[in-house]
Formats: structure tokens, C-alpha cells, sequence
């Protein structure tokens, strides 16, 4: 495709004009019957130049609005007042477009949505509780709920040792790292308003 001096050309597209009884070729995009929004980009239609020069010229915007909503259309706050998916708090994962409906056998996308939504859930009930970030990192290397008391920590720290020392699990050395985060996790809710 190439693109010249008119803006918006394209030629070799293959399109024939779409006006009645035209045999040009259709090189200019013009808006269609659905106009682009949520559930995709919308239909258009294709001109050439002197059929898109007729519909530019005849074309209204505002057609079929009342007078609040021509109002609304123009001031200069026009589309603020809304969330573009890319900024919402949630990116717009919980929320697919209709476009988008698909067949989703191993729940990969819906599963990611609900981690999501539980994560959130999960931290509110941290912050509620007055758990930090940090010691709510230490809560899921233990692999504890926020409820745990201090018996329960204890037998979680032995049974990890004996999991990941070499002294325990037959000289594997493999898991040291996991072990250094457990000692330093225990070490950290042990120090913890929640277990003192």
C-alpha cells in the first residue's frame, strides 16, 4: 500500500468505491454505520476522492444528538469523565469486551482474573489488620493465613526445615535459597505485632 499526497489514501486496497454505480476504486476510509467504541473499531466505508469529498462535505457529527448532548460532545472535558481501560484500577481485565467473546478451555484468562480479584482481597485484608507488605510476604513464604497463631508458625518453621536443610532432606544443597527466605520470613513474623 502506498500513501501520497492526500491524506488518508490508500491505494491498492482492492476496494471498489462504495457509492451507487461507481466503478472507481475506493481509496478513502469514511465512518459507517457502526461507529468505533467498546466492542471494537466499527465499520467503514470506502470513497474515492470525489465521492468522499461529497460525503465530507454533507457529513454531521452531531446528527441524531439532542442539544445536551451536542453540548457535552463539545465542551473541552468531553471524554475525562471516564476510565480508559488502560488506567482503570483493574486494567479492564474483569471486564472483557463482547468482541472478544472466545472459548477459554483451560480458564487461563478467566484464572487470572480471579488471582487478581483474590490478591486484592488479600492485601485489603492485610491493610485491615495492620500487616505490612513485608510481612505479608513473610505470611506467604510460610504459606500461613493471617489468623495463624504463634504454635502454628512454629510447627510451619520446623516443617520447612526439615524439607529444605541439607542436614534434613539428605544433604540437597538445592534448596538453600528457599530456606534462607523461611529463616528470614520466621525471623520477621516471629518480631511481628501479630505474634508477640
Amino acid at each position: 500500500m502506498r500513501h501520497d499526497k492526500f491524506h488518508g489514501r490508500v491505494e491498492g486496497s482492492g476496494r471498489a468505491c462504495d457509492a451507487p454505480g461507481c466503478p472507481t476504486a475506493g481509496e478513502f476510509r469514511a465512518p459507517g454505520g457502526r461507529s468505533p467504541g467498546f466492542d471494537g473499531p466499527g465499520d467503514y466505508r470506502w470513497f474515492c476522492l470525489d465521492h468522499v469529498r461529497q460525503f465530507n462535505a454533507g457529513y454531521d457529527f452531531f446528527a441524531g444528538m439532542s442539544t445536551e448532548e451536542i453540548m457535552a460532545a463539545q465542551s473541552p472535558l468531553a471524554g475525562w469523565e471516564r476510565e480508559t481501560r488502560a488506567f482503570r484500577p483493574d486494567a479492564g481485565i474483569d471486564g472483557a469486551p463482547r468482541w472478544n467473546d472466545f472459548a477459554d478451555p483451560l480458564d487461563a484468562i478467566a484464572r487470572r482474573a480471579r488471582m487478581r480479584r483474590e490478591d486484592a482481597l488479600h492485601r485489603q485484608d492485610a491493610a485491615r489488620r495492620g500487616i505490612g507488605p513485608e510481612e505479608r510476604r513473610a505470611y506467604e513464604i510460610m504459606g500461613l493465613g493471617f489468623d495463624a497463631d504463634r504454635k502454628a508458625l512454629r510447627a510451619r518453621y520446623s516443617q520447612m526445615v526439615r524439607k529444605y536443610h541439607p542436614d534434613r532432606n539428605g544433604g540437597d544443597r538445592s534448596y538453600e535459597r528457599q530456606l534462607q527466605e523461611v529463616v528470614e520470613a520466621y525471623n520477621r513474623l516471629r518480631a511481628s505485632n501479630a505474634f508477640t
